[in-house]
């Protein structure tokens, strides 16, 4: 590892801002989010974990896929795939692994081109925690607090600034060509949570028809604030919206838009059928997705643990104590 100070990472970032979109934590009022920062001075670096994940800068909540025109009988469609290079800042370990996991999904064939665009764009710089946050139990889905795997650029504070190392052939070009010394020094080990039991993998297919899914379900609101601030949640529907151009032709867009499985319409289909039509079964589906049918394909659980959902849950419900409650039978 090496060592950078923070007045030489500043530095850097403000470089970066000059020909790329940098995005890093920065308050919004008094709540740290991750967004477009103009200069370095505009970071928070003394931060918690954001509020919301950084995912939207890879999977936006608002996307317009490629749109249709229409000049007299003459109809052409331009698809608007995303060309701006990034650097992401400050990403927390929990975020980098939501963003492994959206690789899985959305690099998998067949490979959806506009993730992959941006993903090609992107540099990841990851910053370690200090400590777990009151509800993260990162550990307890195969994560860490100094986790820094999937990144490029992997930063831990220490004294002064960062001891600093890269992984990935984009790290290396972001750090070309910049003077660090090495760090040998001790790096200190982030403050950890108790785990959180997780089920077997056994237990959940006896688990399907369990009575406890509608009980829990009988105060969830299905206001899919639990997968809007998700890292890993990436359900999504498409929308056909007929806009004017300004120079007075018609024009339709095709978006993609954020959606979540325990919303009353996501799987409603043509003729009104909804084979999820209670709260119950839709979020049985949100925990099965994340803790059973991901890791079956994907050989990971779809949570990083971050804990968000259970910050932002306005009827209080929990994934630790579900989990745990599985568990135990």
């Amino acid at each position: 590892m090496r060592f950078i100070s923070r007045e030489k990472l500043a530095g850097l970032l403000d470089g970066q801002a000059k020909g790329r979109t940098v995005i890093a934590p920065r308050l919004a009022g008094e709540v740290p989010l991750y967004g477009k920062i103009k200069r370095a001075e505009d970071i928070v670096w003394e931060f918690g974990r954001p509020l919301l994940s950084a995912k939207e800068f890879l999977f936006p909540r608002t996307e317009r896929l490629f749109f249709v025109a229409a000049d007299g009988e003459r109809i052409s469609m331009q698809e608007t795939l995303p060309g701006e290079e990034v650097v992401v800042f400050g990403l927390r370990p929990c975020d980098s692994r939501g963003i492994k996991a959206l690789d899985e999904v959305f690099l998998e064939a067949p490979v959806d081109p506009y993730y992959r665009r941006r993903r090609d764009n992107t540099t990841l710089i990851g910053v370690t925690c200090a400590e777990m946050g009151p509800t993260c139990f990162c550990r307890s889905v195969g994560g860490d607090p100094d986790d820094l795997s999937g990144v490029d650029v992997g930063l831990t504070p220490v004294p002064n600034g960062y001891a600093i190392r890269t992984t990935t052939d984009k790290g290396d070009a972001l750090l070309a060509g910049l003077a660090l010394t090495e760090f040998d020094g001790e790096l200190a080990r982030p403050g950890l949570n108790d785990p959180v039991p997780l089920p077997d993998d056994m237990v959940w297919a006896p688990r399907f028809a369990d009575g406890r899914w509608e009980q829990i379900a009988e105060r969830c609101l299905s206001c899919r604030l639990c997968a809007y601030v998700c890292p890993t949640c990436r359900c999504f529907d498409i929308r056909d919206e007929a806009v004017t151009a300004s120079n007075g032709d018609s024009r339709w867009e095709r978006l993609r838009c954020w959606d979540g499985c325990t919303g009353e319409a996501y799987r409603k289909i043509a003729g009104g059928h909804n084979p999820r039509q209670d709260p119950g079964q839709r979020l049985r589906n949100r925990f099965y997705c994340k803790f059973h049918y991901f890791p079956a394909r994907y050989g990971q659980v779809a949570c990083t643990g971050c804990g968000r959902c259970i910050d932002v849950c306005p009827v209080g419900i929990d994934v630790t104590e579900v989990l745990a409650q599985l568990a135990v039978g």
